[in-house]
């Protein structure tokens, strides 16, 4: 049997990175875990033809789609002309401003763009959550499940909780991708883990660590700080001194910097 030519359309979405959901217990499973309040404001990220799109609206006050393909806006449009609360935006959410106020995003988001649609989220002020479906190899990685934990993730936990909220099969999928997909949940926290004038000393703290000076997490921090002090800090934290620094977890971290920056930590 002959292969499958490739059309237009097909690489159109292989560049596009879009993976429509087709199933809909995959639907039901990412509307459970995006959880929208009826007052949100809310921007969905790829809305696609408005599988997801749909039952959001029924469960937001407000929600804006971004689409940038040409080819399926038409059904986008269509499928939101009966729904008062949409708005439909064929633009590029990566160059969006965010909105003034507060906000949450969703998506089932095109999977190639997923580092850059999360730091537009943390970097947006009024951001309270991101609930984004990636390739589940990316959501593990952030969220811990693994058993090891990036250095995003680690920067940002004072503010903002990771979570893997649901695994999505390939096959819920069409066209149908190499991989399962990963439900991807960010939250902002009300409090900061750590006060606020002291988090570019902690974000410090973590870039040292994570700089791998000296080959281990240990040598790493006493390149800024004293040995005792840092020894006496990793026994507090129940870190060995030759642990991998992927393997530490959030909260480690956080006893680590209360022990390493107390005055600073005490003043803030």
């Amino acid at each position: 049997m002959a292969p499958r030519r490739t059309t237009a359309r097909d690489r159109s979405r292989r560049v596009l990175s879009q993976n429509f959901l087709a199933d809909p217990a995959a639907v039901a499973r990412m509307i459970r875990a995006v959880r929208p309040d009826p007052d949100d404001l809310l921007l969905e990220v790829g809305a696609g033809r408005g599988r997801l799109t749909r039952p959001l609206a029924a469960r937001c006050g407000r929600l804006i789609a971004y689409e940038v393909d040409p080819a399926v806006l038409p059904e986008l449009t269509a499928a939101c002309a009966p729904l008062p609360n949409v708005e439909v935006r064929a633009a590029d959410f990566l160059a969006a401003p965010p909105p003034a106020g507060p906000f949450s995003v969703a998506g089932n988001i095109p999977w190639s763009l997923t580092a850059a649609v999360v730091r537009w989220c943390l970097a947006a002020p009024g951001l309270r959550t991101a609930t984004l479906l990636t390739q589940l190899d990316y959501a593990r990685k952030r969220t811990g499940d693994h058993g090891r934990w990036s250095r995003l993730a680690v920067l940002t936990w004072p503010e903002y909780h990771w979570r893997l909220a649901g695994r999505v099969p390939r096959a819920a999928f069409r066209p149908v991708p190499g991989v399962d997909g990963g439900i991807l949940r960010l939250e902002r926290r009300t409090t900061p883990l750590v006060a606020p004038a002291a988090l570019p000393a902690y974000r410090r703290m973590v870039e040292l660590g994570f700089g791998g000076v000296g080959g281990s997490l240990a040598a790493s921090l006493r390149a800024g700080h004293p040995r005792p002090r840092v020894d006496g800090a990793l026994r507090a934290a129940r870190i060995a001194p030759d642990t991998p620094v992927g393997l530490v977890w959030p909260e480690q971290w956080l006893v680590l910097f209360r022990l390493l920056h107390a005055p600073l930590s005490r003043r803030a």
